[in-house]
């Protein structure tokens, strides 16, 4: 393990690693820098800017989440001459998009708008004149905005880097500058596999989850962290609730294993099964050849006493217990030890497998 040294940031002695970056050490120490192509566990591409720092004796500002750290460097976060550069860049992004904040489906949770704030910037100096591209809506997951995208490259590196589908990637020069699939496809007519990483990522509305339209503002729901009904891996997910419905299923890279964060199309977009009017909510038993609704304790009762008389008349092979994949792995864990400790039969089997 390399040795660490010390650095100082704004006046401060710190403790810091050869393989650190200025912002990787800032932020350990709780110093604010502010980012948006930052994307942690993807390349640090040093491209929007929006994070320079004055390190002593360098040239020129510097931008912190590519600066790798060395020994007595002396690295200024705030300063008149760091702001200007900073509110530059901000209203260069503002200028260049149609970031309609009332409509906007990330409103209050933009990361452009809360640097807008934190800068105090009133209106940009220039002419704001979005490309005027239309909205992508062939699909049923994920609405795409190109208006608003700021070009940080985030969605490109989730999608290349961290899901490695390799999907997205910049196209064009200049102001006409895009993000998308190649041959400039929408989504639908790409290889995209919807997994939904490029809009967890995306820092601004450019891209967002198209049933969440309209259903509530971010500072409106409720976030329920549970684990992904749908296989074994226990991939851990954010219920976004509003008014006692899911809204839209996020990924939480602060969770750690065993998904990082990130999730598939069924674990992001698969949870609309729960408000189906057809789904049941209530056990059933058939009375009278007719299926009616019962208390949990009257079936429990009555599936307990059928087991017991047939295991006692036919021998437990009789019986079969059938699982399902959008019961948690340790929930099917305990049916099949049901059956196998309780029942006493290994005639057990579960629904992936059809």
């Amino acid at each position: 393990m390399a040795e660490k040294f010390q650095i100082t940031i704004d006046g401060r002695e710190i403790e810091a690693s050869p393989e650190q970056t200025i912002l990787e050490v800032a932020r350990e120490n709780g110093i604010y820098i502010p980012t948006l192509c930052y994307y942690k566990g993807t390349t640090n591409v040093g491209a929007c800017r929006v994070c320079v720092v004055d390190v002593e004796n360098a040239r020129s500002l510097v931008a912190a989440c590519a600066m790798p750290v060395s020994p007595e460097m002396v690295v200024t976060t705030d300063s008149d001459r760091i702001r200007e550069a900073r509110k530059l860049v901000v209203e260069l992004l503002w200028a260049s998009g149609d970031h309609n904040c009332l409509t906007c489906e990330k409103n209050g949770n933009c990361e452009l708008q809360d640097l807008i704030y934190y800068l105090g910037i009133e209106q940009p100096r220039f002419t704001i004149e979005p490309p005027g591209y239309p909205k992508e809506d062939t699909n049923s997951m994920i609405q795409r905005d190109l208006n608003k995208c700021i070009l940080c490259g985030r969605c490109v590196r989730a999608c290349n880097e961290i899901q490695v589908n390799e999907v997205l990637d910049f196209s064009g020069r200049g102001s006409r500058s895009k993000v998308g699939p190649a041959f400039d496809m929408d989504y639908f007519s790409s290889d995209c596999v919807f997994c939904g990483e490029c809009a967890d990522a995306c820092p601004v509305g450019a891209i967002t989850f198209k049933q969440a339209r309209f259903a509530g503002r971010p500072w409106e729901l409720e976030k329920v962290r549970t684990t992904c009904p749908y296989c074994g891996v226990g991939c851990q997910i954010d219920l976004n609730i509003h008014k006692g419905k899911i809204i839209k299923v996020t990924g939480n890279r602060n969770y750690g294993n065993p998904n990082l964060g990130s999730l598939c199309v069924k674990g992001r977009f698969g949870i609309d099964f729960i408000d189906d009017p057809d789904r049941l909510t209530t056990p059933l038993i058939r009375k009278n050849g007719k299926l009616t609704e019962a208390s949990w304790e009257e079936a429990i009762g009555l599936i307990t006493e059928k087991l017991t008389s047939i295991k006692g008349e036919h021998g437990p092979d009789s019986i079969a217990g059938f699982s399902s994949a959008r019961c948690t792995n340790e929930e099917n864990y305990l049916f099949q030890k049901f059956m196998r400790g309780v029942i006493g039969t290994n005639n057990v089997d579960h629904c992936a497998r059809l």
